[in-house]
């Protein structure tokens, strides 16, 4: 079970995010949670919004374990930003977004000591989660057990490293290997505290990939969502106004470049699906 190690000394963070193993679980010199040979991960398995996402699960089954990389995955840790806090009598949910993409978590209020952990968390913070992956009317989720605010934002680049570390090491377990242009399970374009542009964002790449004028568009779009006085707009840019900004450009293009950007995690939606906001703002 999850001890209180989580925060103590800065050695917790690299043993799965502070979770210790219980001796069942096999676990090798770099502290991640490992894999049996009957496929499963053992203890905490390091992951991203997008590895989640693209989890698969035996059908007709929301209480069969999910799989990743040939994994069975069960228990879990995320690191990612605050959206949405919502707090009930005996709940506390909210979507983490870690830059690969969003999912929602709920950690159950118990007693005392768990209202005052849910207490810290808040909108736009960074967290660790910790918890348990399920399913919910075919929506994957986090069931959490510990969530706590990330202090040291060197975690934020750990939790990033370790999840391309492990995700090759079961790969490679597996007896499988990763392709040349496979998805890399980290952000490309995260909305991290290092930086507020993403020429000074290391996880980020120079630019949306894709080919011909398509990338030349994709690119001017995304500049204009990155414009200083349009991060600063809470509500986000509206299309027309993007339309209006380029000329030469048919509104289905520039659609159509929008949707490559909300795909890459560039830029999301935010009061209606009219209004775009890129994530480093």
């Amino acid at each position: 079970m999850f001890g209180m190690q989580s925060q103590s000394d800065g050695g917790s963070l690299f043993s799965g995010g502070g979770f210790m193993p219980s001796q069942a679980t096999q676990v090798n010199e770099g502290g991640f949670s490992s894999v049996r040979k009957s496929g499963t991960a053992t203890g905490l398995l390091p992951l991203t919004v997008k590895q989640i996402s693209q989890a698969t699960q035996k059908p007709s089954d929301e209480n069969s374990n999910f799989t990743i990389d040939g994994v069975d995955v069960n228990n879990v840790t995320l690191v990612g930003m605050v959206f949405n806090k919502e707090e009930r009598v005996t709940d506390v949910s909210f979507y983490l977004d870690d830059g690969t993409g969003r999912m929602e978590v709920k950690r159950w209020v118990n007693d005392a000591m768990e209202s005052a952990e849910m207490a810290d968390v808040q909108n736009g913070s960074y967290v660790r989660v910790h918890g348990h992956l399920r399913s919910f009317q075919n929506k994957k989720l986090v069931n959490a057990f510990s969530v706590r605010p990330v202090t040291d934002f060197n975690e934020v680049t750990f939790h990033s490293l370790e999840c391309i570390f492990v995700h090759l090491y079961n790969m490679k377990v597996q007896g499988g290997a990763t392709q040349p242009n496979s998805a890399s399970p980290v952000a490309k374009g995260p909305p991290t505290p290092f930086s507020n542009t993403p020429s000074h964002n290391q996880f980020m790449s120079p630019g949306p990939v894709s080919v011909g004028g398509a990338k030349d568009l994709n690119r001017m779009v995304q500049s204009i969502f990155e414009e200083p006085a349009n991060l600063a707009i809470e509500h986000g840019v509206h299309v027309d106004d993007v339309v209006r900004r380029l000329h030469g450009f048919t509104k289905k293009q520039i659609m159509e470049s929008i949707a490559f950007l909300i795909n890459e995690g560039y830029i999301y939606s935010t009061i209606d699906e009219d209004h775009y906001k890129s994530t480093n703002g």
